[in-house]
């Protein structure tokens, strides 16, 4: 069985802090809504030990109406996020 995460990033107003992360498992076809990359991280970890920590990919999608800030904002948390487990 293959598990598959699907990450969107969604628009909740002009602001660039004005957006939120719906995370999906695909498999259990289970939604969750992240406030911040902190939520989306341990939401992630909640989901993958139901696996085992065995997760296949994190497929990333952005609604239409996510601002180019709000999207350099979530992708540079989500580098970070990256580069602290890598050390």
């Amino acid at each position: 069985m293959s598990v598959i995460f699907e990450a969107r990033i969604k628009n909740k107003g002009e602001a660039p802090h004005d957006w939120y992360i719906e995370l999906t498992d695909t498999v259990m076809n289970k939604k969750e809504e992240c406030s911040n990359l902190e939520e989306f991280s341990k939401k992630i970890e909640e989901f993958g030990s139901l696996y085992n920590g065995q997760i296949d990919q994190v497929k990333w999608f952005q609604d239409e109406n996510i601002t180019e800030e709000q999207y350099s904002e979530v992708n540079a948390g989500m580098r970070k996020y990256q580069e602290e487990l890598n050390k």
